[in-house]
């Protein structure tokens, strides 16, 4: 029996296809062992969303060639795509393995160890090209408390920065009723919370045929429809999907957690315009004032991009005074990453890397005291807590767990309630980052 090893970098969907390759393995009689010396075959799923993404995903090539020698190295994903070329003269790697083309994963192993002759042309598409949906699908999920379920991939928009409608193609959609029936298999299994994740996720259905159109609204009603599945979290969403329409609807369904992640990137009109975001700061701040209308307090989250292309100081001030006034729960800021064949990559007044970090450490300090502000204007509410996993402090075992805002909770640690939800009061900080939930 071969001994495979996965290591997963990036995304929630990579996450997902990561799993869902592990299984593959699995049913074929693969042996899966921890990513360390004595694995057959390394499978790196990897990601190429910024500069270092792809020197991570080298490193884990690197790493696993270098833990055994005779091994079959697989790089497998976004970073094939982005750089396939290079991947072929790499020593560390034996196999390239495309998006679109994991569910093969099994099949071209089979081909080199009978052969020892697998092509690039085999295992690597042009995504571009493919209006396929891949068809990767999971009966369990590892070690995890909620399920992950991929809708969608692939990417329309081409911001000018970004290189994932190049890695991952354009959008294609799942059919509702494999979506509906996975939910329902993992709910089976005890799972409570679905979270719909995508590279695209507001784009979901607008690949269909006419006849067959339905789009993530109608969706999210399916899965709301599933008896055993308590709660649903939505991945990333664009500002453009939060309509009037569309908090009410939600807003109805009482499996709906109130957070909601909403992909920014600038505070700044002139920087959203240059990076071809398909929204102005003044739509942007309509979606949240809706989300806030239709829910109590909910948990609204963002991605920010400091020292984008031509980025003033005085667009940078611009972008933190918004910031300032939306008060999000949590902000993630990553600093302008140049992909080669994007628009940006071309652009005149690339910002000096020592400015971006300065930008970055001022908008994490906004971030950290936003959080902390955010978590203690839920102090006092009664709320249920999905507990996931064992954690210590000041000497103290806790299990701690989210609420449907995605706030961490934590009760003192007991024998048997790992993946169930406990009710109770959100009573005290137990650190800046975690609640004590008194029951």
């Amino acid at each position: 029996m071969r001994k495979a090893a996965l290591h997963n970098l990036g995304c929630k969907v990579n996450s997902y296809e990561t799993e869902a390759m592990q299984q593959l393995l699995e049913n074929a009689g693969y042996e899966i062992v921890p990513f360390a010396e004595g694995a057959d075959v390394y499978i790196i799923n990897t990601c190429s969303v910024t500069n270092i993404a792809d020197r991570k995903s080298r490193q884990m090539l690197h790493r696993a060639k270098k833990m055994n020698p005779g091994a079959v190295v697989i790089a497998a994903g976004c970073y094939v795509q982005a750089a396939g070329e290079e991947l072929k003269k790499d020593e560390a790697v034996d196999l390239v393995i495309g998006n679109n083309k994991k569910t093969e994963l099994v099949s071209i192993l089979e081909d080199y160890f009978t052969q020892n002759k697998v092509t690039q042309e085999e295992t690597v598409i042009d995504i571009s090209h493919t209006a396929e949906y891949e068809n990767l699908s999971i009966s369990r999920i590892g070690d995890h408390t909620r399920a992950f379920v991929k809708v969608q991939d692939g990417c329309n928009q081409f911001c000018s920065y970004c290189i994932i409608p190049y890695t991952r193609g354009r959008v294609r959609s799942r059919k509702p009723q494999e979506v509906v029936e996975e939910i329902t298999r993992l709910a089976a299994l005890g799972y409570e919370e679905a979270v719909l994740t995508g590279i695209h996720l507001s784009s979901y259905g607008m690949d269909f045929p006419a006849e067959e159109r339905i789009g993530l609204l109608e969706l999210i009603i399916k899965v709301h429809e599933i008896p055993e599945i308590k709660r649903i979290r939505l991945g990333s969403l664009e500002p453009r999907i939060i309509t009037e329409e569309f908090t009410t609807a939600l807003a109805s369904m009482e499996k709906i957690c109130p957070h909601f992640h909403l992909s920014l990137q600038s505070g700044c009109d002139a920087t959203l315009k240059r990076m071809n975001r398909r929204y102005n700061t003044k739509e942007y701040l309509t979606g949240c004032e809706l989300l806030r209308s239709a829910f109590k307090n909910p948990a609204i989250t963002t991605d920010i991009i400091v020292g984008f292309p031509g980025e003033t100081d005085a667009e940078f001030e611009t972008t933190r005074e918004y910031l300032k006034k939306l008060q999000f729960y949590e902000m993630h800021v990553f600093k302008y990453s140049v992909r080669n064949g994007t628009r940006a990559a071309d652009m005149p007044d690339q910002i000096p890397e020592s400015v971006k970090t300065k930008r970055s450490g001022e908008l994490l300090s906004l971030e950290r005291e936003m959080s902390l502000s955010y978590r203690k204007s839920h102090l006092g509410s009664q709320t249920e807590v999905l507990m996931e996993e064992e954690y210590e402090v000041d000497g103290k075992r806790y299990l701690i767990g989210h609420t449907k805002e995605y706030i961490k909770a934590a009760v003192p640690f007991e024998e048997g309630i790992k993946g169930r939800m406990i009710k109770g009061t959100l009573w005290k900080m137990l650190t800046d980052e975690i609640i004590f939930l008194k029951c």
